[in-house]
């Protein structure tokens, strides 16, 4: 499976949960960091669709998200281990865990079937 398969849906509950932190608590740190870290991924997944077009695969996109994911996962696991609290801590860092094991296989063991490029 590509990177930008799983990749918005990941940057979108990193958007969405961003702004309710913000919503709900006040905190600009979540919607900084819940923004910024969707806002990155996105175009990481622009960049990656554009290269799959092209019949290329872009490692360095994926490796920007997992550079993004590994990030998350500790910060957020460090929360999790201070607090104890399950939502959003345990559940990001859940969650970018599963994505930093996702984008570590995409870019080791994946052997990707790319589309032939159209000759004009």
């Amino acid at each position: 499976m590509y990177d930008f398969c799983l990749t918005p849906i990941y940057a979108l509950l990193l958007a969405v949960g961003g702004l309710v932190g913000y919503l709900t608590k006040g905190s600009i740190a979540s919607l900084g960091g819940g923004m910024g870290s969707a806002v990155v991924l996105s175009v990481c997944t622009y960049v990656s669709l554009q290269a799959y077009h092209k019949g290329q695969l872009c490692q360095p996109a994926t490796l920007v998200s997992l550079v993004i994911s590994a990030a998350l996962a500790w910060v957020m696991w460090q929360r999790y281990s201070r607090t104890g609290k399950l939502m959003p801590a345990g559940m990001v860092a859940g969650l970018s865990a599963a994505m930093t094991a996702f984008y570590v296989w995409n870019l080791l063991l994946f052997k990707p079937n790319l589309p032939v490029p159209k000759q004009h």
